[in-house]
């Protein structure tokens, strides 16, 4: 039986995009950020460990608690004290969805404290308003890969079911890149061809991760908004692909604006996308941590 005046929340990583599905399609990840709220007597009070921790604002300026307070502010409630401990796995700033894990944590924190209890499409709202879009807020509370459709008050979150033979691995460098710094490379305008490019190719990646179609997946990854212009940003992007390709994968994609690199592949040839894609970057001097990830199916957990 949880405790009314405490509440551990477990909240997946998720990469955004897949290619064609700019803005608009997520998955959710078997890694974790934790965050543990308790009702505080005095004022409220945070610790932090974990890679990156020496980044994280520990004032009314924390993203998390910016959005426990945000769910008070926008229901005109007084918000309580709290003790706040966040537990980082999911590193800053790579892509990984590192900060819509605290937006549903504070979400879902502050939720836990209100006489309002609000719907999960109550909390998605909120979350989406704060995150400025749903790619990764979504997913991150729902779990699984969700395509959002819509706008404000209207929104369809869209589940795709992923074939179970699709194994997804990322590859995490030792340098950020900030989701700002990745908007400002991308073209204000785009020709009809490309925008119908994407527009096939969004409805073919939506086909292909259903079905786990090799031949699919290998077009679907295929992209013209973003990644273009984007991998001009991430060192070694050409080189870690080849090597993608070289090892059987189906392709790859940059999670979220970057720089850490997804790619999917078959459980058959996961091992060696793993080593190839460790061993590209590191023989460019690039230190990056790769692993195969589970797709999160529960999404954020409340204990």
């Amino acid at each position: 039986m949880s405790n009314p005046d405490s509440i551990v929340v477990k909240v997946p990583a998720t990469t955004a995009n897949l290619g064609a599905g700019f803005d608009c399609i997520g998955a959710a990840l078997e890694f974790y950020n934790e965050f543990a709220f308790s009702l505080s007597q005095d004022d409220t009070t945070f610790t932090v460990e974990g890679e990156g921790a020496d980044k994280i604002t520990l004032d009314e300026n924390n993203l998390l608690y910016q959005s426990f307070l945000y769910y008070y502010q926008q229901l005109n409630l007084t918000p309580p004290k709290v003790n706040i401990s966040i537990k980082i796995n999911v590193p800053l700033a790579r892509g990984l969805g590192s900060s819509a894990t605290a937006i549903i944590a504070g979400l879902l924190g502050a939720n836990h404290f209100s006489s309002h209890s609000l719907t999960q499409t109550e909390l998605l709202e909120m979350a989406i308003a704060l995150e400025g879009h749903p790619d990764n807020v979504v997913p991150a509370l729902l779990g699984n890969c969700i395509l959002s459709v819509g706008e404000k008050g209207n929104w369809h979150f869209v589940p795709i079911n992923c074939h179970e033979k699709i194994k997804f691995i990322v590859a995490i460098p030792d340098f950020e890149l900030s989701t700002e710094s990745a908007r400002k490379v991308l073209r204000p305008h785009l020709t009809y061809n490309e925008a119908v490019y994407n527009i096939a190719h969004l409805g073919l990646l939506i086909k292909a991760l259903e079905t786990g179609n090799e031949n699919w997946l290998k077009e679907a990854l295929q992209d013209k908004l973003h990644q273009p212009y984007r991998k001009s940003l991430i060192k070694g992007y050409d080189e870690i692909y080849q090597a993608v390709i070289n090892a059987g994968g189906y392709g790859m994609v940059i999670s979220g604006a970057g720089p850490t690199l997804l790619a999917l592949t078959s459980e058959q040839n996961q091992e060696t996308v793993t080593q190839g894609m460790a061993q590209t970057w590191a023989s460019l001097g690039v230190n990056a941590i790769v692993k195969c990830l589970n797709l999160n199916t529960q999404g954020a957990i409340s204990e």
